[in-house]
């Protein structure tokens, strides 16, 4: 469904002898097979954005190749945006129309009939939470009530590939839940194939039958995310000792089954394989040289350890990052070279 080799874009940033070439895609190679749901996790910055602007054709990218569909994003452009449904981070809705014109009109641009498209979009208000708001405009609604509508708007012409950047940032916990459920109700009951941007690890981790992950431009992995945190070196076991004494005591008995041991107070934690196995014959020796233990505590690795392990940097700062300005300025905004 999607297929891209090579994909770089350059921006210029500056005028004149300040004029600077920054490389915001480098090389992206990826694919996407039909009926899959991928989430293309990254920071701000990473080039997450930029990645979906070309495959959504409002970029051209300055080398690399890109079929969508089965269309080529340079030179069918039209073809790839009649066969796709796309949600953008700023939003696609035009704030002093009523919302059920939007979504009609922009259904019929699509070849639907008015009637049909109208029956659709009602259909799809219901189905994201936004009953009574058919005559409302945008302007009136609230952040998380225009966001939805973006989505409806993506989905008003049933597209077998829907490319959402961010569409849950701004929601409430029930609207992301009941978001999700219609995503996977997407490809159970339609085939469809979801090519998901987000900053929300619970999100990848809950809709995302594969992930890739994007750095400085280039993809770092592309697994699931059960393969991913399963390279991770380990379950992190944090022990929590009675005294101070008893901390080089723990630390040595812990290293010897990890080989990442760091002491915090009284915690000592270590990355230690397959810890479920090892951690009942580890609190026996601390029992047997004499340590007592506060807590004890084993936490799977997650997306974020991912993250971390492969790129130095952490995905809950830009989870932090999005909640605090979900704008839409992106490294996108540079001038195309």
């Amino acid at each position: 469904m999607i297929h891209a080799r090579g994909l770089v874009q350059t921006f210029h940033t500056g005028q004149g002898k300040n004029k600077t070439a920054v490389q915001a895609v480098d090389g992206v190679d990826l694919d996407v097979e039909e009926g899959e749901v991928v989430g293309f996790l990254g920071p701000n910055g990473a080039g997450k954005t930029t990645t979906l602007r070309i495959l959504t054709t409002l970029l051209k990218p300055t080398a690399g190749t890109a079929t969508v569909a089965g269309y080529d994003v340079a030179t069918q452009s039209v073809e790839v945006r009649r066969s796709i449904g796309y949600c953008s981070q700023a939003g696609s809705t035009f704030s002093g129309a009523y919302a059920g014109d939007e979504v009609v009109d922009h259904g019929m641009l699509y070849g639907m009939g008015r009637k049909e498209a109208r029956a659709k979009g009602q259909q799809l208000f219901d189905q994201l939470d936004l009953d009574g708001m058919w005559r409302r405009m945008p302007k009136n609604m609230s952040g998380g009530q225009k966001r939805r509508l973006d989505i409806v708007m993506a989905l008003i012409h049933s597209p077998s590939l829907i490319f959402l950047d961010e569409p849950t940032t701004g929601l409430d916990p029930q609207a992301r839940a009941n978001l999700w459920e219609h995503i996977r109700q997407l490809r159970a009951s339609q085939g469809a194939t979801v090519f998901l941007t987000t900053h929300y690890l619970d999100e990848a981790d809950a809709l995302a039958d594969r992930i890739l992950i994007i750095d400085r431009g280039r993809i770092v992995a592309s697994d699931t995310s059960d393969n991913l945190k399963a390279a991770v070196a380990g379950d992190l076991v944090d022990l929590e000792v009675a005294t101070d004494e008893q901390v080089s005591v723990a630390r040595d008995k812990l290293a010897s089954i990890s080989t990442d041991v760091e002491v915090v107070d009284r915690h000592v934690r270590g990355r230690v394989p397959r810890a479920g196995k090892v951690v009942p014959g580890l609190l026996r020796d601390l029992e047997g040289s004499g340590v007592s233990l506060e807590s004890i505590e084993v936490a799977r690795p997650t997306l974020d350890d991912v993250f971390l392990s492969l790129t130095g940097r952490s995905l809950r700062d830009a989870e932090a990052a999005a909640e605090a300005d979900h704008t839409g300025a992106t490294e996108s905004e540079e001038v195309p070279a």
